[in-house]
């Protein structure tokens, strides 16, 4: 084996176990960095195939927020160098998983092989293909869990019952009776609400609710960012997309501008920080900027809620934002703008009183903070 081979070899075995270790850390940006622009994820059995880093990176944020825990152990499997080709290469990486999503719906072992093509690049060996086969699926109820685990910490069935909150259970999904309790009080105070199975529907659901050429402020929000739906509503040319015009826009010369058209656009979409039981809305704001629209400035508002964000009461609510939706915030804040969040603004809607003006999506699972 010449030498050019064995630094190949090398630097596709680098490769392989730089995906596990992005995986592991929940790194989707690193991950999708580690494919060539027309490389392609397939996992057929989830069924999802992202084509290209941003799909990779997008559609990846949106299945690990379900995750509770994921651990993946990667087994080095053949290399294959194509004798016509020295810039190609084909391969296999064997996988052992243990996973369980927040919403207890998927949980398991698994052994599975990825099948690879590699591409050498200007900057390396990158992934030209990786096809997901489950060989072997355990879906027994695991008996463990991670250490301090959301859905370990809510396991006692007399406080579940009684809609209490437990330990770190603010992440848990709540139950379905809690939905249709909160659906039916928001019902009674003026909301319109829909419960709906997963975020695909929520995505469905929010195009048929908005009317084309409408203009949409998409809010700072991890569940419209994390389900693909702030990037339909801003991707494309159906709406009259306010957000990439406001970020364009010079803050120092046209903030009465920015302010105007965040404050009065035909629909606001974004989400809340928690739902009571008893028909209210939460939300907090470090900026306020998605405070006028949701509080009567926008036309119609449509929030996609998560839920885990069901809570009993309105203490209970606030106790959420402090101990759980802020500290994430925080750290996603600190990444982003190099420095932490904090809830300047607090907005409460106990009601609302134009028919058709709020549509709250309760979705079953558990999605965003």
């Amino acid at each position: 084996m010449d030498m050019q081979t064995v630094a190949d070899r090398v630097e596709i075995e680098a490769l392989r176990g730089e995906f596990t270790d992005a995986a592991m850390m929940r790194d989707r940006p690193r991950l999708a960095a580690l494919f060539t622009p027309d490389g392609v994820l397939s996992m057929p059995n989830v069924p999802v195939e992202f084509i290209g880093p941003e799909a990779i990176r997008s559609g990846g944020e949106r299945l690990q927020a379900q995750w509770d825990f994921f651990i993946q152990n990667s087994h080095p499997g053949g290399i294959q160098f194509d004798s016509a080709d020295a810039d190609t290469a084909t391969g296999r990486t064997y996988i052992h998983e243990v996973v369980r999503t927040l919403d207890g719906r998927h949980e398991g072992v698994n052994f599975a092989i990825y099948h690879d093509r590699y591409q050498r690049t200007p900057d390396g060996w990158k992934f030209a293909e990786r096809v997901y086969e489950v060989r072997y699926l355990d879906t027994s109820p695991l008996a463990g869990g991670a250490p301090g685990s959301v859905r370990e910490a809510a396991t006692a069935d007399d406080a579940a019952n009684a809609g209490e909150v437990v330990g770190g259970g603010f992440a848990v999904a709540a139950s379905g009776e809690a939905l249709e309790r909160a659906a039916a009080a928001l019902t009674k105070n003026g909301f319109t609400v829909e419960i709906l199975d997963d975020l695909e529907a929520a995505r469905t659901r929010v195009a048929e609710l908005i009317p084309a050429g409408a203009s949409v402020y998409t809010s700072a929000s991890e569940t419209t960012r994390l389900s693909g739906i702030a990037d339909d509503i801003n991707g494309g040319d159906k709406y009259d997309a306010l957000k990439p015009r406001l970020l364009a826009m010079d803050r120092a010369t046209s903030a009465d501008e920015i302010r105007r058209l965040s404050a009065a656009p035909d629909v606001v979409l974004g989400s809340v920080a928690a739902v009571t039981e008893t028909g209210s809305l939460v939300v907090a704001s470090a900026s306020g900027s998605q405070i006028p629209a949701y509080a009567g400035g926008a036309g119609k508002a449509i929030w996609i809620v998560g839920a885990q964000k069901v809570v009993p009461d309105l203490g209970t609510a606030l106790r959420r934002l402090e101990e759980h939706a802020l500290p994430l915030e925080s750290a996603r804040a600190q990444q982003v703008y190099g420095q932490p969040s904090a809830i300047n603004r607090l907005l409460v809607l106990n009601a609302e009183l134009q028919s058709g003006r709020g549509t709250v999506l309760l979705i079953r699972g558990a999605v965003g903070f």
